[in-house]
């Protein structure tokens, strides 16, 4: 790893004002890849640890409702494991009181460690007049928080239904009521059932040593902030910022406390200036040496769910486009980034259709990639049941040939 130290401009340390340390100086090219070994995609994979090993060691995986190849929370530890069982990792996330959800980079599944990290952002909702936008009667949320007493986890259909009409949005009173206690922190989610979150009251459902933890906001944003740079390796303001998704005041009065080291990185600036950044101190210990893996990634991955961040260390502008309407989509519904060699370089964008994995849009960087694409989507298709691939466009149709003979 090329690095280098220099110290600021400025008087020599004389007196009582002592000169402020050297600044580590870190090449694009290193900072990448202590990313990716950050994030557990180079390097040998903790398998002993398995799913909540990498759960453990990212601090958090994004839930979204959409299910193509798989759905995102599923996809994370593939890439870093390999084909996992689809049910290990669900056994893993869920029923056996090892981690729960809560809102930190968005809706996320968190070890149940980190419970206690959490508390500054529960007595934050809980000093607001409205959660969700609608006020709900205190006898109604009483009534919740006893009925769980009384009968143990349900969904919120158990609890008297979670909505007055067929619209998505038209939340009953009962809905809102426990997804207001699930914010305070009366009430957690360490279990799905079919999709649908179970709800348990949280002195019920987390360990008493945990539940009974009452960090102030300093100590639990000093804690997420060190976490966040250990789960990141590098990361400007921006980047630590967008994690757990803190405010920049919450930040910066702790983060000279955290732990982290402050650094410049080379090209992550305007005009390919450097940038100051900051930096887990064992990240730094050694050059990241080890395996790369050869995947599809979610584009809710930690790796690359902020996009600032993935074209400033992988020169990719990518987006979900899920949301986008079909006629202006340009690498499709669900594109997957393809990780090689610790550089992303094409999409993905794949469906189902019975025992065969589709891959409806497909774009590479170079004709060198095509074998890693291959490898890719032969194993994608092997860990989802399917035993043939099908691509249908292929944005370099000289390419066909070749993919279809390493797909065969």
């Amino acid at each position: 790893m090329t690095a280098s130290t220099s110290r600021p401009a400025g008087r020599p340390a004389t007196g009582r004002t002592p000169a402020p340390p050297p600044v580590t100086t870190l090449g694009a090219d290193d900072a990448r890849r202590i990313a990716l070994r950050a994030q557990g995609l180079l390097g040998a994979p903790d398998r002993p640890g398995g799913v909540r090993g990498v759960l453990r060691h990212l601090g958090a995986v994004q839930l979204d409702t959409i299910s193509v190849l798989a759905r995102s929370h599923e996809l994370i530890p593939y890439a870093r494991l390999g084909a996992v069982g689809r049910p290990a990792v669900e056994a893993a996330y869920w029923g056996k009181g090892t981690s729960f959800e809560y809102w930190s980079h968005a809706a996320c599944i968190l070890p149940i460690e980190e419970w206690p990290l959490f508390a500054f952002r529960r007595r934050r909702y809980r000093e607001r007049a409205h959660v969700w936008g609608k006020e709900v009667d205190e006898a109604t949320y009483r009534s919740v928080l006893a009925k769980l007493r009384t009968e143990g986890p349900l969904t919120s259909t158990e609890l008297g239904g979670a909505k007055k009409t067929a619209d998505w949005w038209d939340w009953s009173d009962t809905k809102i009521a426990v997804e207001r206690a699930l914010s305070f922190g009366d009430v957690v989610c360490t279990d799905r059932r079919s999709w649908k979150r179970v709800y348990s009251l949280a002195e019920q459902a987390v360990p008493a040593e945990l539940f009974a933890a009452d960090p102030t906001d300093e100590e639990c944003l000093r804690t997420l902030v060190a976490q966040s740079g250990a789960a990141l390796g590098v990361a400007t303001r921006a980047d630590l910022l967008d994690y757990h998704r803190l405010r920049a005041e919450q930040f910066d009065s702790v983060v000279a406390d955290s732990g982290l080291v402050p650094v410049e990185v080379a090209g992550w600036g305007p005009d390919g200036a450097p940038a100051a950044a900051w930096a887990d101190p064992a990240a730094l210990a050694g050059p990241p040496r080890g395996r790369h893996r050869t995947t599809l990634l979610s584009p809710f991955d930690s790796l690359v769910w902020e996009r600032p961040r993935t074209e400033r260390i992988f020169g990719m502008a990518h987006r979900l486009e899920a949301y986008t309407p079909k006629h202006k989509r340009v690498h499709g519904y669900f594109a997957m980034p393809l990780l090689t060699g610790g550089r992303l370089v094409g999409r993905v964008d794949p469906a189902r259709e019975g025992r065969t994995l589709v891959a409806r849009q497909v774009s590479l960087d170079s004709p060198r990639h095509v074998g890693a694409l291959a490898t890719a989507l032969r194993e994608a298709a092997d860990w989802v049941g399917c035993d043939a691939v099908r691509v249908e466009t292929l944005h370099d149709e000289a390419l066909r040939p070749a993919l279809e003979r390493l797909l065969a």
